[in-house]
């Protein structure tokens, strides 16, 4: 049995007043801005995620929910302990996470029922942490545990063409993990795309979150339906680009809609837009990827980019487009380390100025430190929401 990471979050808050069932196609589909922010119908056109296999590092999946039938291949549980199957405390995040990326629908035509970014990509599940209401969850305290970084691992080496981390953590004691920087830079070697949620602490400090503060991952924030940053979204250097994170529906394990909000649920649309993308240009290094989505962003800040929305809103559509037009490179391309300017250099350091700062910093980093992003729901250890 392995330690859980304690001080790992779920970044998803579930709203109270959830979607019942049995609630009609059109009550839940109408609900579903997010497919419409990111243009999924427009890159549906070429691909909706056909051949890759998006791999969901949470608290697990609901393999029988009906909106994701035929999607969820066999996982891997690297908790060991807490709830199971029928308790209301089992895979309520991975499941809403799966059904964002891909959800399919249900029901005549696949009418009813959420349908996801990519929902003809494959769900890869992979247990890395308890619910918020786990009650087992105050065995997971203490030190810091290695079921992230093995999870990482282990899915890098079962097909994983994208890595999803809708889950952080951004405590006050966080840290880079040298074990889990090392899983990282080990799944982007072997050609899966990693992508965090940027953390939830945007009203509480915007303190650095990990694993989306670790170089090579695509850290995602998160907007409302009109564009705006979530009030709750982490603002740091590292927010590559931004994707639906306010009233999100998710599917729940108890077939009930709700609605969600966090960067756990931007996470897994970009991760969604990722698979699209994939689908289309399969020889897409990981680096490349990252790139695409960044260019083709929509809606940015002036400048290009900021710590509040990245580059922009995720646009696979354009981003596939842009990959036939101008390519580039199918093989492993260096990433830049941040998308911003980088952590500042401390107050007072001797000699040294902003951009050594900068230097100093990140080697001190590339010692062995990456860390857990956070998501839609924030696992093992962390606050709900």
């Amino acid at each position: 049995m392995r330690r859980v990471p304690a001080a790992l979050l779920l970044a998803l808050g579930f709203t109270a007043a959830g979607l019942a069932p049995p609630a009609s196609a059109d009550v839940i589909r109408a609900q579903e801005w997010g497919l419409d922010a990111v243009h999924a119908q427009e890159a549906w056109r070429t691909t909706r995620g056909a051949g890759v296999t998006v791999a969901v590092l949470d608290t697990g999946v609901d393999a029988t929910h009906p909106d994701l039938r035929g999607r969820v291949l066999p996982g891997k549980d690297l908790v060991g302990f807490g709830a199971e199957r029928g308790d209301r405390s089992w895979a309520r995040h991975g499941t809403a996470m799966a059904g964002i990326v891909a959800g399919r629908g249900h029901g005549p035509g696949d009418a009813d029922g959420v349908v996801g970014v990519a929902p003809e990509a494959r769900i890869l599940p992979v247990r890395v942490i308890l619910e918020e209401g786990d009650p087992a969850r105050s065995r997971a305290r203490g030190a810091r545990g290695s079921a992230l970084a093995e999870g990482i691992r282990w899915a890098a080496d079962h097909g994983a063409d994208i890595i999803n981390l809708s889950l952080g953590d951004d405590s006050a004691t966080a840290h880079p993990d040298p074990g889990e920087d090392a899983a990282v830079r080990y799944a982007l070697a072997r050609g899966a795309v990693v992508v965090a949620s940027a953390g939830n602490g945007g009203e509480h400090g915007d303190r650095v979150s990990y694993p989306a503060a670790y170089p090579g991952v695509i850290a995602v924030t998160a907007v409302d339906r009109y564009g705006g940053r979530a009030a709750f979204s982490t603002r740091r250097w590292y927010a590559a680009v931004s994707a639906p994170g306010v009233d999100v529906v998710i599917a729940d394990p108890d077939r009930r809609y709700y609605e969600g909000w966090g960067t756990s649920a931007a996470a897994a649309f970009v991760s969604g837009a990722a698979a699209l993308l994939r689908s289309a240009h399969p020889g897409l290094s990981p680096s490349r990827v990252r790139r695409l989505l960044v260019e083709t962003a929509r809606n940015g800040p002036a400048g290009g980019r900021d710590d509040a929305l990245g580059a922009g809103v995720v646009d696979p559509a354009a981003a596939i487009g842009r990959a036939l037009s101008d390519p580039g490179p199918l093989g492993s391309v260096a990433a830049p380390r941040y998308f911003g300017d980088g952590p500042r250099p401390r107050p007072g350091a001797p000699g040294r100025g902003r951009g050594a700062g900068v230097i100093a910093w990140g080697a001190g980093v590339v010692g062995g430190v990456l860390l857990v992003g956070a998501g839609v729901l924030w696992v093992a250890g962390r606050r709900v929401g």
